[in-house]
């Protein structure tokens, strides 16, 4: 857990960034109205409050105690943080702070022009101290606020389909959710195409779910009238416990695309410590339907795998 002294951006790059007392960090981008934000891996940039002071500590014995003005933002760094040395940290670490999400892109960067502290001090420790980040969600952000590494879940994908499991049709939608979810810091473990058959897929589902290989479970495919659509059958067969919310979301959300998405069956249930959600089949309407719900999926497995308090907590 450390905690976030400042909040700096800049209008222009090159140029020193100044303290904030809050922030809007939008997700894809980066703190809206800085000059590095962007559709790039080095959307933010962090520094460890601790490196900041030795290196002031540094300086001013250097001068024979003459003070040097270092003031928060002057390394470029857009979070000045306590409690973290973020270099000893490995590339893809996630960040939480409230709502916000951030996954670490790069460690240090070369410096091709020197900045003003390089030039008054003869060094920089943001080319072998900083990191950078890119925001996969986003919000508003106080200066004060804490920050923690938050867990990398594991998710499974599994698609039904009688023509996909035969090599007749191409998982469109298979893929749709692994950017998805690869967007939201998850990492894709399993990923299986099976026919429309409800013992084969409940035996999927426990496995993933029984043996731990997937935090969350998200099935495309088999929610429609079909006699062959089995698979909300499946998911309430295997489940311990239902989570008609996320299920009941989607279709809302849908519902002002399409009225025909009072016909999708989907549901959503929990077994052990997985979260399984049943997605329709085309990849439109899984785009649609997933990324409605995608914002509170992290913050319900917090809660499901004991990384954070009820939802009701003042933890979050």
């Amino acid at each position: 857990m450390g905690k976030i002294h400042a909040i700096c951006v800049s209008e222009k790059k090159g140029t020193a960034k100044r303290a904030v007392g809050q922030a809007e960090f939008v997700a894809g981008h980066g703190i809206s109205g800085d000059a590095h934000a962007g559709p790039w891996h080095r959307q933010t940039s962090l520094l460890s409050r601790e490196k900041i002071d030795a290196f002031r500590a540094r300086t001013r014995n250097a001068s024979g105690g003459a003070a040097v003005d270092i003031d928060f933002g002057a390394f470029g760094e857009n979070l000045v943080v306590e409690g973290f040395d973020f270099a000893a940290l490995p590339v893809g670490t996630l960040f939480s702070a409230g709502n916000i999400l951030l996954e670490m892109t790069q460690i240090g960067k070369e410096c091709h022009d020197r900045c003003h502290i390089f030039e008054t001090v003869g060094d920089c420790i943001m080319p072998r101290e900083g990191v950078f980040t890119r925001v996969l969600q986003g919000g508003t952000l106080k200066a004060g606020a804490e920050l923690e590494i938050a867990k990398r879940y594991c998710a499974g994908i599994i698609t039904a389909s009688d023509k996909g499991s035969r090599g007749e049709r191409e998982d469109t939608s298979a893929e749709a959710i692994r950017e998805i979810v690869s967007g939201l810091g998850f990492d894709v473990t399993s990923y299986k195409i099976l026919s429309d058959d409800q013992p084969l897929l409940e035996a999927e589902m426990k496995r993933l779910a029984d043996g731990g290989l997937a935090d969350l479970i998200l099935t495309t495919g088999g929610t429609g009238f079909s006699p062959r659509d089995r698979t909300p059958e499946a998911a309430l067969a295997v489940a311990e416990r239902l989570v008609p919310g996320i299920a009941e979301a989607m279709r809302q959300y849908s519902l002002a695309v399409t009225p025909r998405a009072m016909l999708g069956r989907g549901v959503s249930v929990i077994r052990g410590g997985s979260l399984i959600i049943n997605l329709p089949g085309s990849p439109k309407a899984v785009r649609e339907n997933l990324s409605s719900v995608a914002g509170s999926l992290r913050h319900g497995l917090d809660i499901l795998t004991g990384q954070a308090g009820e939802c009701g907590s003042t933890d979050k």
